[in-house]
């Protein structure tokens, strides 16, 4: 299911709405291309807005939406949280 504007505007501010792990590759995220685990965690804003955080698998959830960095690229935020354009264009880069 496709994130959405509306969606966006129910949430909390700074809600945690999205996490996952994956592969430090290009296959995943390639960061630095180790072949470890990445932690990331999708962030609604103060507002409406949104982004993605990532760091190592090691760190807690709650450690990466405070301090990971973010997801900057279009086709990985994509590739970590399917969105439509309108959600897509709140991202804050």
């Amino acid at each position: 299911m496709d994130l959405t504007l509306d969606a966006l505007k129910d949430m909390n501010p700074h809600e945690q709405f999205a996490t996952g792990l994956t592969i430090d590759n290009p296959s995943g995220i390639n960061m630095t291309n180790s072949d470890q685990l990445l932690r990331w965690v999708a962030v609604r804003g103060g507002m409406h807005d949104w982004a993605i955080y990532i760091n190592w698998s090691y760190h807690s959830q709650d450690e990466v939406a405070r301090n990971g960095d973010k997801i900057t690229s279009e086709y990985n935020i994509k590739k970590l949280v399917s969105c439509t354009d309108e959600a897509f264009k709140m991202y804050r880069f």
